[in-house]
């Protein structure tokens, strides 16, 4: 109960029930805490939810990164196809660059995934031929034409085959 004095001061005076009075500020304070718990673990909702798309952000940034590397990968490798003395210095400097490319993409999660001989599944690989061949099943990789490479275990390029028909 309030009782309103000069210059708009108030004063408390002792409440009459002094149970009721308790009852009342603890569930005051119950409803408080049950706020304050709410709006802590929203906040740490939140802050799990910032982190993850923080870290979804530097994958997908990393993934445009390796991408044009991996062209310049193919292009290596078509080089090394058509070059017949290994011993040659130019040639020895071409497959030194290879493979320091490949152990860096290696470190930094990026691996090649075998195709010649497996069954063709869509999920890794792109048909970009058919090939008669009766040596293999129908369905199955005979030739690849562009490597395919996971990502820490997901696929960052699908693998471009000719299939067995």
């Amino acid at each position: 109960m309030e009782i309103e004095i000069k210059d708009n001061q108030k004063t408390l005076l002792p409440p009459a029930d002094w149970e009721g009075e308790i009852e009342r500020l603890q569930e005051a304070l119950r409803v408080e805490r049950d706020q304050n718990l709410r709006s802590l673990a929203d906040y740490t909702n939140y802050r799990r939810r910032v982190e993850r798309d923080i870290s979804k952000l530097a994958m997908e940034s990393n993934r445009e990164v390796f991408l044009p590397l991996l062209s310049i990968v193919d292009d290596l490798e078509k080089a090394l196809q058509y070059m017949d003395d290994v011993k040659q210095p130019f040639v020895l400097g071409i497959v030194n660059i290879y493979k320091k490319i490949i152990a860096l993409l290696e470190v930094h999660g990026v691996v090649q995934f075998v195709s010649t001989g497996v069954v063709f599944d869509h999920n890794i690989h792109e048909a970009i031929a058919m090939r008669s061949d009766t040596e293999n099943t129908p369905g199955t990789v005979v030739d690849v034409v562009r490597t395919g490479y996971l990502w820490h275990n997901e696929l960052l390029r699908a693998a471009q085959v000719s299939v067995a028909e």
